[in-house]
């Protein structure tokens, strides 16, 4: 028998298999990835694997894909629940972008630490919203929604395969092979020739909506791994001629600890398509879609932590904007090195970064007796602090992906008044609950906060 987490490991390599024969360009990212974690691993020792092993960071696989209807996210969230992954965190990135990015998303992950472990594999998963007016008129509305009813992404088969997976939690090595075969297929780049008018309408509102509303099935848009110093390897993917975004988003290199996500991508290439035009002809096309992005992850921010990296984001903006050529990346080094705390140590006594707690266990034995305060035990060296991976996204950061890989703005009416969408209503719209990602950081601090208070003993919670 085949179990869920192994699942999600084979599906997410034979992922990476597949867009890797699609874009070779991933494999260059990949292949530039591994040597810049040796390299950093080389340097830096033990302290490289603070934020989770070489193992882990190298098998380690964000996905991204896209669908047009809650019915398919229905579907995909089925699919992804067969590889024990839940839908974690609700982001508009209709307002985190400049540019038209008529979605909203979630991202599906493992939550538990051990699946974690196991293998992080994750999805952010975009859903179009033909219903705000800011982006479709009626008229536009009812063709695209016509459009995206008529059309099936999966077969009735793996959902159903799916199924058994999520309520046995394991499929028989057979079915295992026949879940990962259909669904590896059901993210390929298909062939299908598209129709050239109907694509390039919705492209006059987003490259976006048409990448989702324009075609018959959907893809892997981007596949992305983690490494560990993301500057260098800009630098180095540069050097070897592959065009970059202009920029790493979210927070700025800087001397403290390494915070939250920081991501940058490869620019979209130009890919052939088939394109039917109305006389029924088949012409050879390009599309440019499909991009390679790579991150690198940080220690996960508290509800106060984002609050202040939100502010400080907000304040970069400001001052970016006069004068207009203001260098952001310096501007934003020097808010973080003024405002954000230096060590993990005054992040965690701030109350702005999450941790794992643990008892030391070869502290001498000194007659003592030990504190309750939770800073008294990481001072007298009963209690270590081991800072939270931060698993999730930021939808600014997202958004300013997707706008580096546009090749215009598109059009949007803010005169008009946009739909309202949130975590509540996405999780009525996949029938699952949409975690929230603090709270899931939260939960794991506090669990190991009590094994603390178990295994030293303690006459009461820890402070």
């Amino acid at each position: 028998m085949i179990s869920q987490w192994q699942l999600r490991a084979a599906f997410a390599a034979r992922l990476s298999d597949m867009y890797g024969r699609e874009v070779p360009a991933y494999t260059t990212l990949v292949d530039v990835s591994r040597e810049v974690n040796e390299d950093v691993l080389r340097a830096r020792g033990a302290d490289a694997e603070r934020l989770g092993s070489i193992g882990r960071v190298t098998a380690e696989r964000h996905g991204a894909i896209r669908v047009g209807t809650p019915g398919e996210l229905r579907q995909v969230a089925r699919i992804f629940g067969a590889l024990g992954m839940h839908p974690v965190g609700f982001y508009d990135l209709r307002e985190a972008a400049a540019s038209a990015v008529p979605v909203v998303s979630t991202a599906f992950r493992p939550v538990e630490e051990e699946e974690l472990a196991r293998n992080p594999f994750r999805v952010f998963t975009s859903m179009l919203t033909p219903a705000d007016p800011r982006f479709f008129d009626a008229d536009l509305r009812s063709r695209l929604e016509t459009f995206l009813a008529g059309r099936e992404l999966f077969p009735p088969e793996l959902l159903a395969l799916a199924d058994r997976a999520a309520g046995d939690a394991e499929l028989t090595d057979a079915d295992a092979e026949r879940f990962l075969q259909l669904a590896v297929r059901a993210f390929e780049l298909s062939a299908e020739p598209i129709d050239k008018v109907w694509y390039e309408t919705l492209e006059k509102v987003s490259a976006v909506a048409a990448d989702i509303g324009g075609v018959r099935s959907t893809h892997i848009n981007h596949l992305t791994p983690r490494v560990l110093d993301i500057d260098e390897l800009y630098r180095r993917m540069t050097e070897r001629g592959i065009e970059m975004i202009d920029a790493i988003q979210g927070p700025p290199a800087w001397d403290g600890p390494d915070l939250l996500l920081r991501q940058t991508s490869f620019r979209a290439l130009a890919e052939p398509r088939a394109l039917r035009t109305p006389d029924g002809s088949v012409l050879s096309g390009a599309l440019r879609v499909r991009f390679g992005e790579v991150e690198a992850r940080g220690i996960a921010l508290t509800r106060d932590g984002r609050n202040l990296y939100d502010r400080l984001l907000a304040r970069v903006d400001e001052q970016a904007a006069c004068p207009p050529d203001a260098d952001r990346t310096a501007l934003a080094r020097a808010l973080w090195t003024e405002r954000v705390p230096g060590s993990e140590r005054e992040l965690g006594a701030q109350g702005l970064a999450y941790f794992r707690y643990q008892v030391v266990p070869d502290r001498p034995a000194d007659g003592s007796r030990p504190p309750t305060r939770l800073d008294e035990l990481l001072d007298q060296g009963w209690v270590r602090a081991e800072p939270l991976v931060y698993e999730d996204f930021l939808p600014r950061s997202a958004a300013g992906i997707f706008q580096s890989n546009l090749t215009d703005d598109g059009s949007r009416n803010n005169d008009a008044t946009g739909i309202a969408y949130d975590s509540e209503w996405l999780s009525g719209a996949i029938d699952r609950e949409v975690l929230d990602p603090f709270d899931l950081y939260e939960e794991q601090q506090n669990r190991s906060l009590v094994q603390v208070a178990r295994e030293l003993p303690l006459n009461g919670p820890v402070d």
